[in-house]
């Protein structure tokens, strides 16, 4: 078996069509197609490119005195190219990750300096409750996890030479039944608004607004289950340029919206620009999905023979639930804090979106990687996919902990820098920032409960564990935020989000094994302790010389540099597995150096 190089646009496939990170060979194929062979054990990471391979790859240079060497197995050459593919492929999701990050803050800072932090805020960001939940249900979580195995499977039938397109079934079996739902949920939703609100924050002093934004932001449930839908697909297909870019797309709508529209529609402007960045989600991906469609010529009667395998309604069931259930810790803060003063949602809303960043981009790794799970386990390589998903968890631990020592230590700076000018004041900003280093406790519990949840859901088998671990935590957090509302306000609320996500994730690792990826529990638990303690004692330091600096920006630059600084040595003196990698990699280029 020989993988071929990318195809040019002119050749009618490969990468050059669409997405620049296609993976060599895993565009759509004629019957005759001879499939890659499974990636073995080893991380689909070069150790050139990202830090989680375990042995270093290098490469025999032949010279004039050297033995020459056997010719290269065909598996070492499907095996490079889906590294030098997956490289990329997380390269470029961070990448445009970040942007659409960047363009996220820059959504909460327009929102900010133009509304400020009252009770018109108040009232969008319950509106905003719909948004939230339609991306961890549709786009995130739940719809993911359903279709990106069922996708997977049928790319591969239809590469193993299936008659008809499998994958043109599965779209005509399943795409009409998810736009009638979701039509049908965001007309229901948009008719029981004032409803929803009335639930969602009885507290507010005039919910009209809040229903007014509501029915505005309701659209996002008809355009994000599309936008899941495409990148579900697009991604089983391994192209992920265009589902990494939707938020990019998505937030460039809101800021848009609320820039033109703000001082006519006030607040309203901005639940205009949800539902225009939602449309948007859509545009930004339907093309690629089109040419992927359509790469497959099938004739009259391939057609006819194709089907698609029915959907398991218990999976469906499942992972809807469970994302439901996630996301309803929104639900209760801002139950909670709509009977404190007037600006406490948004606090908690601006503090939460600036804590979670290091989760969101450590979690891309996995984002990459769960459709390299689900195909091990398809295959039933366990071994491949707990070396796979022991690795990521290893990675974005460490990612996510060094992040969380930074959030602690810079709080004041980065809220100060990012929302402290116009109707946005010092107050708002102190109470901001006294949440967001509440909030960032629980920011290793989301982080390991977005990674675990994956391998719960690789196999395309439904399991219901994943829902009860969720549901301890939701319980643990409503009794607590109830128990300390009163006393801490907003900070009791940050607190105990943070104490029920980490007793779910707690629960999920326990809970790994026969109904998931079988990992080795207590050598993840062990590992995960080094970058705990190293993060405690950089968020230690680096908070004491942040607040010695004179302004904010110079606070964060020294903060956020004595973190990294003593984090990294820390970590490397622990023997952080995660670094394994990058300390090979420079010994390789810096011989003369000596390591551990």
């Amino acid at each position: 078996m020989t993988v071929q190089p990318p195809r040019a646009a002119a050749d009618g496939g490969g990468a050059g069509t669409d997405d620049p990170f296609a993976l060599p060979g895993a565009r759509d194929a004629a019957p005759t197609y001879d499939p890659p062979g499974p990636l073995t054990p080893s991380s689909p990471f070069p150790t050139s490119s990202l830090p989680v391979s375990s042995t270093p790859s290098t490469p025999s240079i032949p010279t004039a005195t050297s033995t020459p060497t056997a010719p290269t197995a065909p598996g070492a050459s499907t095996e490079n190219a889906s590294n030098r593919f997956l490289a990329k492929a997380a390269l470029v999701t961070i990448a445009l990750s970040i942007a659409g990050a960047l363009l996220g803050l820059g959504r909460d800072q327009a929102l900010a300096h133009l509304f400020g932090a009252d009770s018109a805020t108040d009232a969008f960001l319950v509106a905003w409750t719909l948004p939230e939940f339609a991306a961890t249900l549709l786009i995130e979580d739940g719809l993911a996890f359903v279709l990106v195995p069922a996708f997977s499977m049928a790319v591969a039938r239809r590469a193993q030479g299936a008659v008809g397109d499998p994958v043109r079934a599965l779209v005509a079996a399943t795409l009409p039944r998810l736009t009638l739902a979701v039509t049908a949920v965001a007309a229901l939703l948009i008719a029981g608004a004032p409803y929803l609100v009335e639930a969602l924050a009885p507290g507010l002093p005039d919910p009209r607004l809040a229903v007014d934004c509501t029915r505005l932001t309701a659209t996002c449930v008809f355009t994000f289950g599309l936008a899941g839908y495409c990148s579900a697909a697009l991604r089983a297909h391994r192209r992920f340029v265009a589902p990494a870019a939707i938020y990019v797309a998505y937030n460039t709508g809101i800021i848009t919206a609320m820039f033109v529209l703000g001082s006519r529609w006030g607040v309203r402007a901005a639940a205009l620009g949800v539902a225009a960045g939602g449309a948007l989600m859509v545009v930004a991906q339907a093309p690629s999905l089109w040419r992927q469609l359509r790469r497959h010529e099938v004739t009259a009667d391939g057609a006819a023979d194709a089907q698609a395998r029915p959907m398991d309604l218990a999976l469906i069931s499942t992972v809807l639930l469970f994302a439901l259930c996630r996301q309803s810790q929104v639900l209760i803060e801002r139950f909670l804090a709509s009977s404190l003063p007037a600006g406490a949602i948004s606090h908690l809303n601006y503090a939460q979106k600036v804590a979670q960043m290091p989760m969101v981009l450590s979690l891309m790794l996995c984002t990459v990687t769960f459709p390299v799970v689900a195909q091990a386990m398809a295959e039933g390589d366990t071994e491949r996919a707990r070396v796979r998903v022991e690795r990521d968890l290893a990675l974005v631990s460490c990612t996510v902990l060094l992040g969380t020592a930074a959030v602690v230590a810079c709080a004041p700076q980065m809220i100060q820098l990012l929302f402290q000018r116009g109707a946005f004041t010092a107050q708002d900003t102190a109470a901001t920032a006294a949440v967001m280093r509440v909030y960032a406790v629980g920011l290793l519990g989301h982080t390991l409960v977005g990674a675990l949840v994956r391998s719960y859901f690789s196999s395309g088998r439904p399991t219901w564990y994943p829902l009860f671990a969720m549901t301890a935590g939701i319980v643990a957090t409503s009794w607590i935020g109830a128990l300390a509302v009163g006393s801490w306000g907003v900070c009791g609320i940050a607190a105990a989000n943070a104490g029920g996500v980490t007793l779910s994730a707690l629960l999920l690792l326990c809970g790994m094994g026969p109904r998931s990826v079988p990992i080795r529990t207590r050598q993840v638990v062990a590992e995960l302790g080094k970058p705990v303690r190293a993060a405690l004692v950089a968020g230690a330091v680096g908070a004491f010389c942040a607040s010695r600096a004179g302004s904010p920006l110079v606070g964060l630059l020294l903060g956020g540099t004595v973190v990294t600084v003593v984090f990294a040595v820390l970590a490397w003196a622990l023997g952080v597995q995660a670094l394994a990698p990058v300390l090979r990699s420079l010994k390789r280029r810096l011989p003369h150096v000596r390591f551990r």
